[in-house]
């Protein structure tokens, strides 16, 4: 679903050196205050450990650049504007390559738009290092040992933790802040988020205690139902608001994957689901109780379905960040409420 997943090698390091050789003048402007990194000196400097080893950071970066998705919103939440950050191409409504939770904050702190970095065909080495980044936070990503090694000829990296795609937002916010030198305040931004949630699953009590579901069925095979597993964002953070796994995903908590499948011939591995998440349209309900073998399960017969319109933004929201929960939480949890309060 995240076109981020795809992300493959897309250079060497001789490609790198040629790009660097001909790296233009920088494209954000340091002639203005506003959006820059708010953090002391004496923070550094920062040692974070993630998943090739350590890395550290010496001197408080100016020019902050992120990959991947999202990771960018934590140098933002914290007041600062990235020189460089991954271009939107699945939820954005207006097609600038920004989604809005992300607009509201960058007007809010004015400075100049970061460069976008395409990434669809790969990482775009390229324009990372013309942004001239003192630092490139990727702690929520999938970045390969190649794709690691070859940022870190530009500049220090934060990689994830253990498992690609995988770290928790509270995660991500706690190894980004700390290289930007802003440990304390990643603190107490996570706390915010956590009032934020409680705030919101208080407001939708309806779903407290549900077994959730983050589904994906495609209307044109219905042969088979995949789902995200424990170690994806989406099904993870309602774990994290106190919803317990299906047996399903209980069953398959030590897998490697972030999406399997099974046969709608065992659509009884799906009868304690109380609640089904799934991109597409509400004409996917009808279909689904129409099909033999998936209509037995209890949670589609009686309709406990909630449906994300594909590629909008609140169903990039459903992968929380530290922008899009404030953003969106309220809204979204009112989605996943409506099917079982009816």
């Amino acid at each position: 679903m995240r076109t981020s997943r795809l992300l493959a090698a897309a250079g060497t390091a001789a490609v790198l050196a040629l790009s660097l050789a001909a790296c233009a003048t920088p494209a954000a402007d340091d002639s203005s205050d506003a959006g820059s990194n708010p953090a002391s000196d004496d923070a550094f400097p920062v040692t974070i450990e993630h998943v090739y080893g350590e890395t550290t950071i010496t001197e408080k970066p100016e020019r902050v650049a992120t990959i991947a998705w999202a990771n960018h919103e934590v140098p933002l939440a914290l007041g600062i504007v990235p020189v460089g950050m991954s271009k939107a191409t699945w939820g954005d409504d207006d097609d600038n390559g920004i989604l809005p939770w992300v607009e509201e904050k960058l007007d809010e702190l004015g400075g100049d738009t970061p460069v976008l970095f395409d990434e669809t065909d790969g990482i775009d080495y390229e324009a990372v290092a013309d942004t001239e980044p003192d630092v490139i936070l990727a702690s929520y990503s999938g970045l390969t040992q190649e794709e690691y090694d070859t940022l870190s000829k530009i500049a220090p990296v934060v990689a994830y933790p253990e498992v690609a795609w995988g770290t928790p937002v509270d995660e991500m916010i706690e190894m980004n802040s700390k290289a930007l030198g802003l440990e304390d305040e990643g603190e107490a931004l996570i706390e915010d988020l956590h009032a934020d949630a409680d705030a919101a699953l208080e407001a939708n009590s309806v779903l407290k205690d549900k077994k959730v579901l983050f589904s994906y069925i495609d209307p044109t095979d219905l042969s088979q139902v995949g789902y995200y597993t424990a170690i994806d964002t989406r099904p993870g953070y309602i774990h994290e608001l106190g919803l317990p796994f299906p047996s399903i995903v209980e069953e398959n908590a030590d897998s490697d994957q972030f999406y399997l499948t099974v046969s709608s011939e065992e659509a009884a591995k799906f009868d304690d689901v109380d609640l089904f998440i799934t991109y597409g349209d509400e004409s996917i309900i009808p279909l689904l109780q129409a099909d033999p073998l998936l209509s037995k399960i209890p949670a589609i017969a009686e309709g406990r379905i909630a449906v994300l319109p594909d590629a909008s933004p609140i169903a990039a929201s459903a992968n929380p960040s530290p922008l899009s929960i404030p953003w969106g939480l309220d809204d979204y949890l009112a989605i996943l409420a409506a099917p079982l309060a009816q």
